[in-house]
């Protein structure tokens, strides 16, 4: 039997698992995740995770109480945000703050669990699920730090350091290949695809079989997700065209730089050219020196007798030295011209694909546009 189409978890979590005869699905989730069983005690309402129905950015909050006081953030992310694991940071270090009141122990403060659902690539890794924690290591011993005896007696919750502070939950649905292999996955599938199969045995994802699906739906909510998804669609199209017409740009800039660093080739090409010229005349007027100096030598006895006919060519010989000098100095000034101009085709190299870098594009990309090594583009990015 085919997979129903059912709502997405994105829309669906600022409307339908808000409500308590929902939470089913959502404690299935988060159970399946966490590898234990969660309850829900209450969904907490805050200006962070409130609902807009025009919200501007597709950011999607829910902030869970389990049963055990411990406080769940789970977020959806639909675009790409750079300083993402920078907001993942504020939200936990936001909700120890909000959830102690002024004068409690710091043993009050409640321990958090941040989950967070990303449809864009973030980092570099080639898992779809990372799960952070907090570790104190050893930086002479290599140990790990762990609670006293004493201390286990104050955190009755946590076994270990790590289960006082913020849990991270990572998972990068994008990069799923559709394939499950564990109930964890079945889920992980169902956000990726909205579909559930009839195989599916995860927690929750048999209530969400009946409850989410787009058939249920009707009146406002009806309108409220087409629109949804239509807004999405609208967004997905914006996204494209502004990526076509930017590689459009891209390539036309890619050209004018690589007019610019042809010509820059012919440039050197012709100086080479002209510094082998001026080295061979040199060279033909050393020989020449060397030639006049062996003249020199056999007539020693005449040079003698006519000393100074001997300074007067010594006077002609120092003025010759003198304009090899001179040509040398000049071959040397150009020599240094070309460095230079190497190093600022170089360094326009260098800044082509860092721009390109920061403008998004991939290091595959990069190559195949400038025609640099793979290699080259990370030393060049790694400077």
């Amino acid at each position: 039997m085919a997979a129903d189409k059912h709502i997405r978890f994105d829309w669906a979590i600022k409307r339908l698992l808000r409500q308590k005869s929902n939470f089913g699905i959502l404690e299935g989730f988060i159970s399946e995740l966490l590898m234990e069983d969660i309850t829900i005690q209450e969904i907490i309402e805050s200006e962070s995770n409130k609902e807009y129905s025009k919200d501007k950015f597709n950011r999607v909050d829910i902030l869970v109480k389990s049963s055990t006081d411990e406080l769940m953030l789970i977020e959806v992310q639909n675009e790409r945000e750079h300083d993402y694991f920078h907001r993942m940071n504020y939200g936990q270090a936001k909700l120890t703050t909000e959830h102690i009141a002024t004068g409690e122990n710091y043993d009050k403060i409640k321990k958090v669990f941040s989950i967070n659902i990303v449809y864009f690539e973030l980092g570099q890794g080639e898992d779809y699920i990372y799960k952070g924690r907090t570790v104190f290591k050893g930086i002479h011993q290599n140990d790990i730090l762990n609670l006293s005896q004493s201390q286990k007696k104050v955190y009755t919750k946590a076994n270990e350091i790590a289960d006082i502070f913020t849990t991270y939950y990572l998972i990068k649905v994008n990069k799923f290949n559709n394939i499950a292999t564990s109930t964890l996955d079945e889920w992980i599938y169902f956000l990726k695809n909205s579909e559930i199969k009839d195989s599916f045995k995860a927690k929750g994802l048999k209530e969400a079989k009946e409850k989410m699906r787009t058939d249920n739906l009707e009146g406002y909510d009806k309108e409220e997700y087409d629109n949804y998804i239509k807004t999405q669609r609208i967004k997905m199209g914006e996204i494209k065209t502004a990526v076509f017409d930017a590689k459009q740009e891209l390539e036309k800039i890619i050209n004018q730089k690589k007019k610019i660093i042809n010509q820059n080739k012919k440039i050197i090409n012709q100086n080479k050219k002209i510094i082998n010229q001026k080295e061979e005349v040199i060279n033909q007027k050393e020989e020449v020196i060397n030639q006049k100096e062996e003249v020199i030598n056999q007539k020693e006895e005449v040079i003698n007798q006519k000393e100074e006919l001997i300074n007067q060519k010594e006077e002609v010989i120092n003025q010759k030295e003198e304009l090899i000098k001179q040509e040398r100095q000049k071959a040397e000034e150009k020599e240094i011209q070309l460095i230079a101009e190497r190093q600022k085709a170089e360094q326009k190299e260098i800044q082509l694909v860092k721009g390109m870098k920061k403008d998004g594009m991939s290091i595959d990309l990069i190559s195949k546009y400038t025609n640099l090594s793979i290699e080259k583009i990370k030393t060049i990015l790694a400077q």
